[in-house]
């Protein structure tokens, strides 16, 4: 019975010892990383001892009992939030698990522009390292398709942000983002868009500001832009807007708008048509839309840029003559 004893204290000892080693090891001794910072993924739904995997793999050392243990013992092993992380030497158990449960995952970025055409966008989604490319291949109707947009045609329809994302996401999903916050910040706006604008729809007032967003990119003048466009609208004038004809234009515009280009007909030439153009001509940012729905009061018809960003407005032909020999044609007045 005494031998029993012995025998009992030592391996509760030797238990005891394992025991205070093992908490001392996850509190305190950080964990082998053979290259720091690593970087691994935990996949939606893995378990510990597929986290534990994907972690070796990336040469950090965490034995895999060793981390289902401690994540039992913590009583976090479903708390585990899947996301790509990056840890760095020197780190614990203890900080580890901390981190994969507050989901402290590495995040890459990418800002699309306001102005942008969405053609640009796409080429800055495709250059973009850390996304999956899914939509390479695809036409741009089938991105329309894959984000559950109802539209034809995809100008104007995704919103000018920054976007965040664990590396190795599907660009689809950005396209799917954009597509969304466009689309309710569109509706917020035009469910408070002033009364009495020549405008059918919420669609048209993208058009708008996607015109309004090329014409300026001076925050005071935008509702000023917009209320030109607008009075021009109701009275039925042209609204003779450059950036319009050289969207029409597309890959053939050199930089150079001639009078031959203001001329010739075609959708979204409009020195030559009436109206807006049929659709956006580029990604209008929050400003542009609310503007759009919101134009300044006033009788303005004309504006010219001054050269320093700003623009003249003008209600009447004389005085927008004088503005451009003045700020144009470098003229006193």
């Amino acid at each position: 019975m005494t031998r029993f004893l012995v025998t009992f204290f030592v391996v509760l000892a030797a238990l005891a010892a394992g025991a205070g080693f093992e908490w001392y090891a996850y509190g305190s001794r950080p964990v082998p990383i053979e290259r720091s910072p690593a970087r691994f993924k935990v996949e939606r739904g893995a378990g510990v001892a597929g986290i534990a995997r994907a972690a070796q793999q990336a040469g950090v050392g965490v034995p895999t009992w060793r981390l289902w243990l401690a994540a039992r013992l913590r009583g976090d092993s479903r708390a585990i939030k899947a996301g790509t992380y990056e840890v760095a030497a020197p780190l614990t158990l203890a900080a580890l698990l901390d981190k994969l449960v507050r989901g402290d995952v590495v995040l890459s970025e990418l800002t699309v522009v306001e102005g942008w055409t969405f053609r640009q966008m796409r080429a800055a989604v495709a250059r973009h390292p850390e996304l999956s490319h899914d939509s390479a291949g695809l036409s741009d109707a089938q991105v329309l398709e894959r984000v559950g947009a109802v539209e034809a045609q995809p100008e104007g329809l995704f919103f000018p942000s920054t976007y965040r994302f664990s590396p190795g996401a599907s660009d689809i999903e950005v396209f799917r983002q954009a597509y969304r916050l466009m689309k309710r910040t569109l509706d917020d706006a035009w469910a408070a868009r002033g009364p009495d604008l020549p405008l059918a729809d919420a669609y048209q007032a993208l058009v708008l500001a996607s015109v309004i967003e090329k014409e300026t990119g001076r925050d005071a003048d935008r509702d000023k832009v917009a209320a030109v466009f607008v009075n021009r609208l109701r009275r039925g004038m042209l609204l003779q807007s450059d950036p319009t004809t050289i969207y029409g234009l597309g890959e053939r515009f050199d930089g150079n708008l001639r009078k031959r280009d203001l001329l010739a007909d075609g959708p979204y030439n409009t020195y030559a048509r009436p109206g807006l153009p049929p659709t956006p001509i580029a990604l209008p940012g929050k400003a542009s839309i609310a503007a759009a729905v919101r134009p300044a009061p006033g009788d303005m018809l004309y504006f010219v840029a001054r050269g320093d960003g700003s623009s003249e407005f003008s209600a009447d032909l004389s005085a927008h003559n004088r503005a451009v020999a003045r700020y144009q044609l470098r003229r006193a007045p």
